[in-house]
């Protein structure tokens, strides 16, 4: 699988590429066709970013991730 960067995942973030990724627990999805994740944005969460920590706060679960493609890995 391939691996991203953190400045790598960025730039996924539906403003300077095409491309609405997210990462979680070191894995990276493709979120691009969420109509939530419209324009890189969910609620207060902006796309190409880790959203590991900041899950623990939505009102919904890991298993939203299961939808989604993993695309690559996060390189710490």
């Amino acid at each position: 699988m391939k691996m991203y960067t953190k400045q790598q995942l960025a730039l996924r973030n539906g403003q300077d590429k095409p491309e609405i990724w997210v990462a979680y627990q070191g894995k990276i999805y493709d979120v691009s066709s969420s109509r939530l994740w419209k324009n890189g944005k969910h609620y207060e969460h902006w796309a190409g970013q880790d959203l590991s920590d900041e899950l623990q706060d939505a009102p919904h679960t890991s298993k939203v991730f299961n939808k989604f493609q993993v695309i690559g890995l996060l390189i710490k």
